[in-house]
């Protein structure tokens, strides 16, 4: 995500590096070609000179400290400034009624189906509530045949009418229902088109007009960049959101969707969508997607991730064991699932400050476990229990069985040992675990 605008930018803060002082001269000389780089990662051209001419203004006449070089505070300002671009603070969803009602618009292919179905799991997680689904596409192919095995992933009951072709009825119903059940909230997924057209149009003012949502949700594909921004304008006009909907991030995407819209349709991007993992959802924050554009790392965001997989029983047995030392193949193995419970490999990587542009053209997935597993997995059950038996024959069985090599497998064991050494580090503090480690490394 933003890796190309990230390498720019980094490319244009260095024509400062040297200079004592911020000047007029360096400034249009540096901005000249942040603007590019903007361009290039495919934000408006009104934007970008708007952004420009802001960092300008706030960046002539600063003298800069004895500690910091002119690079480092133009750095900070176009930090400052993105922030704001983006809209500041995160912002949050109005779910208050009874119940709630969350409508989700866009054109088809954008992702408002996946999404419905995770903003509902979100809901469930994160705000304690009970959601219900509504199929409200009444058109596509298998649409709700698709949410009800969404619903199914996520534990969530959706509401359908399989021979009805009137999406307001239906999302009457479904809030009828809702009542009289005690369900919390309702998310209401309609219908799209390939292009945005006037009975589509006239259909979701329809149904907005019928149910009153509490919130209605506008998603957009960001990897349509510019596409992305006059579609937003247009549903705005007619339907008035209350806040955007970023998906597939994780995709070929340049950035400038989620650095336009905001300006353009004065509404807050609240979501970000990153894969097709019914979990992979999270809310924007402005000031971390600002830290990661700037090649900063995300390393709260990190944190949260690991915080989710934290187990605080686990962490007291697993302490218990480093204390006595009796750390093993099981814990080891069952520590990398809590890895991988987090996310894509790569993407946790980046969001360490430092690290996103050593990874950026290296191919890291959750596959490189797979080798570490299959050699686990070899081992018998007395193994893994106790590692002091692997000798060389043992571990010559285990290569075979696992395919893999001797050497392979010595390195495993090697890596194994430096966990246990490192995690037995971090008895004295709270809980114990490679996501707790994360944890611990997390406050700014």
């Amino acid at each position: 995500m933003f890796e190309n605008l990230t390498e720019r930018l980094e490319r244009s803060f260095k024509l400062l590096k040297g200079e004592g002082k911020i000047t007029e001269i360096n400034v249009a000389e540096t901005l000249k070609d942040v603007r590019r780089a903007l361009l290039d990662a495919d934000v408006s051209y009104k934007v970008a000179k708007g952004f420009c001419d802001q960092v300008k203004e706030t960046a002539l006449g600063q003298d800069v400290l004895n500690s910091v070089r002119p690079g480092q505070m133009m750095t900070k300002i176009v930090h400052d400034r993105l922030v704001a671009l983006m809209g500041g603070d995160a912002a949050g969803i109005n779910i208050k009624g009874n119940p709630g009602i969350v409508l989700i618009a866009g054109l088809q292919g954008s992702g408002k189906t996946t999404f419905s179905a995770k903003l509902a799991l979100f809901l469930k997680k994160k705000k304690g509530v009970r959601p219900l689904l509504v199929a409200g596409d009444v058109y596509r192919p298998a649409a709700m045949e698709q949410l009800k095995v969404l619903g199914q992933q996520t534990g969530v009951d959706v509401y359908m009418e399989e021979d009805s072709r009137d999406p307001v009825g239906i999302s009457r119903h479904a809030i009828e229902k809702a009542k009289k059940e005690g369900y919390g909230v309702v998310v209401i997924d309609t219908a799209g088109r390939l292009a945005v057209d006037e009975a589509m149009m006239r259909e979701i003012e329809s149904i907005k007009k019928a149910v009153n949502p509490t919130e209605t949700l506008f998603v957009v594909d960001s990897m349509t960049g510019q596409d992305a921004v006059e579609t937003a304008r247009t549903f705005h006009e007619r339907l008035q959101f209350d806040g955007v909907v970023l998906t597939k991030l994780d995709g070929d995407t340049r950035g400038g969707a989620a650095l336009s819209i905001r300006a353009v349709v004065s509404k807050p991007i609240k979501f970000v969508s990153t894969g097709e993992k019914t979990d992979a959802l999270d809310v924007f924050y402005p000031a971390r997607i600002a830290d990661r554009i700037l090649g900063m790392g995300d390393i709260v965001s990190l944190v949260e991730k690991a915080q989710e997989q934290f187990d605080e029983e686990e962490s007291k047995k697993l302490r218990k064991k480093l204390a006595q030392d009796r750390f093993n193949f099981n814990d080891f193995l069952s520590q990398i699932k809590q890895v991988k419970k987090m996310g894509n490999i790569k993407d946790l990587a980046a969001m360490i400050p430092g690290i996103s542009k050593a990874v950026k053209d290296t191919d890291i997935d959750n596959e490189a476990f797979t080798g570490i597993e299959a050699i686990i997995a070899s081992m018998t059950p007395q193994e893994r229990e106790d590692p002091a038996l692997l000798n060389g024959s043992r571990r010559k069985r285990i290569a075979a069985g696992s395919g893999t090599s001797i050497t392979e497998v010595n390195r495993l064991i090697k890596q194994f040992d430096d966990t246990r050494k490192m995690m037995k580090n971090f008895r004295s503090g709270g809980g114990i675990s490679m996501a707790n480690a994360l944890k611990k490394g997390g406050h700014r």
